[in-house]
């Protein structure tokens, strides 16, 4: 293939990868329109997130050998294909059950994309070029779920929560049409089918289902308080030891645990999953906190948070022009160092903060965004043979989807925690003996009783109000304690990035190599 042949073809599987991303997020803040439209709670919404999450986290890391049985432009066309056919559904669902099911469906079938761009781009590109390839996937593989809460809400409150789904029909069917037409990598081995490790699947899949399940139910049904959380926290434990002791000990597997042996792969994981931690925890955290706390709706929320999306796609030619000069390993302590920077900026979050100040944090987050993910994804998978480079490719991007579901689930478990401890503290500085809050509710019980309130309700309707004034507190305290843990953590994992090596490419082409 020519260059701009290949230029072609990756922009084309780009597309593809960034709908699956956007997908994750895009329903995030119209969870609530969505149970409305189908007459569900609260507990059964929240499964239109986490069925896709759970069907997505399955199948990335059998899309390595999915590409060598089926070749990576069939699998990727047929992943595409089921991906627009499930968001049809989605957009179709007539209630919560089936809205779940084609959520689920939607993540598996169209999870695969996103490792097979990554091993796409080193495949095509090399030099120069490749770290461009790497720039580009890096961050729109963090700009897709951080712009999802934007877009999600925009189309919500303009249109309806059915074109969350509808969008992706047509970007869906030009990429399903165009990749067969253009990406030339490999050819299919369907002998592989005979010596597959399929007891290897299933271990694997139990034990992310039920890891993933875990992690996103457990903060609503208090841990291992629950009969359920508690038998899947077993069972992913024990067959993810199964799954690790299977893939070693067996002669094809499905994932290369053994690529872990190498310094910068091992690593790479590490930083993936760290970074996975930052970013997923704060597309969550922000928003929440704009609605919780100011209240905003679903379109201000994306308005708020858009400021993240446009400097990072401003920093990919900055970040792009200086990775082929600087060591990209400093660039990716600029990148992790930065992150833990805008967290810090977060933590004197005051209940009041809207668009402003959430500015600069924001903008200095989404810089730092790509100056972290984009050299990680080079250093990481830059020297392994193509090969090896399939099977794990998959393990790579699946440690950032669960480094950011482990985050979501503390930063949940930790907001309600906190919230409750700093609330009892707030509390107990407002009993009667405080004549600054004696004087408050007098004078709030007197405006209200002007109302036409009778004195009862009055005071009644005072101490409602100075309820709901310490929660806002207690809330938005923790909120500026979690970002400032997030800053120290962060700052930990910028102390590693020393320990990586610079990356080389693969001495010998790989034995399946065209």
């Amino acid at each position: 293939m020519s260059t701009p042949a290949k230029i072609i073809a990756f922009a084309t599987m780009v597309v593809g990868m960034f709908i699956a991303l956007l997908d994750i997020q895009i329903v995030s803040a119209s969870l609530r329109d969505i149970g409305g439209g189908l007459s569900a709670g609260a507990d059964e919404t929240a499964w239109v997130q986490t069925s896709y999450l759970i069907a997505e986290i399955i199948v990335i890391p059998l899309s390595g050998w999915l590409s060598r049985v089926m070749s990576t432009r069939w699998i990727f066309a047929a992943s595409a294909a089921g991906f627009t056919v499930a968001s049809l559904l989605c957009g179709a669902a007539w209630n919560i059950q089936s809205m779940i099911a084609f959520r689920a469906l939607q993540g598996f079938l169209g999870g695969s994309m996103i490792p097979l761009v990554f091993t796409t781009a080193f495949a095509f590109f090399s030099g120069p070029q490749r770290v461009v390839a790497a720039a580009v996937i890096g961050g729109l593989s963090s700009l897709a779920p951080t712009l999802g809460p934007t877009i999600g809400g925009w189309i919500t409150d303009n249109y309806s929560w059915h074109w969350l789904f509808f969008i992706n029909i047509v970007p869906g069917i030009f990429v399903t049409v165009t990749v067969p037409l253009l990406v030339r990598i490999d050819r299919p081995d369907f002998s592989l089918l005979r010596g597959a490790d399929y007891l290897g699947m299933v271990l694997m899949a139990v034990s992310l289902g039920c890891l993933e399940y875990t992690l996103e139910e457990g903060p609503r049904w208090d841990w291992f308080g629950d009969d359920t959380i508690r038998a899947t926290a077993w069972l992913a434990g024990l067959c993810g030891v199964a799954f690790i002791w299977r893939s070693l000990v067996y002669s094809q597997p499905i994932v290369d645990l053994r690529a872990l042996k190498q310094r910068n792969f091992a690593l790479g994981c590490f930083f993936s999953f760290a970074t996975g931690i930052g970013i997923f925890a704060t597309i969550y955290l922000t928003p929440l906190f704009l609605g919780r706390v100011r209240g905003f709706s679903a379109f201000e929320i994306g308005m708020a948070v858009f400021s993240t999306g446009v400097f990072q796609l401003l920093s990919i030619p900055i970040y792009a022009m200086l990775a082929n000069r600087i060591d990209l390993r400093i660039l990716m302590m600029l990148g992790i160092g930065g992150f833990a920077s805008s967290m810090w900026q977060f933590a004197p979050i005051t209940h009041d903060w809207g668009s402003l100040q959430l500015m600069l944090p924001q903008a200095l987050r989404g810089a730092s965004q790509q100056f972290a993910v984009a050299p990680i994804v080079t250093l990481t998978l830059g020297s392994l043979a193509p090969a090896r480079l399939r099977l794990a490719s998959g393990l790579f991007n699946l440690m950032r989807n669960l480094g950011g579901a482990i985050g979501i689930a503390v930063c949940t478990t930790v907001l309600n925690d906190r919230t409750n401890l700093h609330f009892f503290r707030l509390a107990e500085r407002m009993g009667e003996g405080n004549p600054a809050v004696g004087q408050w509710l007098a004078s709030v019980g007197a405006r209200l009783g002007a109302t036409g309130l009778d004195l009862v309700d009055a005071q009644t309707a005072a101490l409602r109000q100075l309820w709901l004034l310490t929660l806002r507190e207690a809330q938005t305290i923790t909120f500026g304690d979690i970002f400032g843990g997030l800053g120290l953590i962060f700052l930990g994992v910028t102390l590693m990035v020393p320990l990586m090596r610079r990356v080389a490419p693969p001495k010998a082409p790989s034995a399946d190599a065209h």
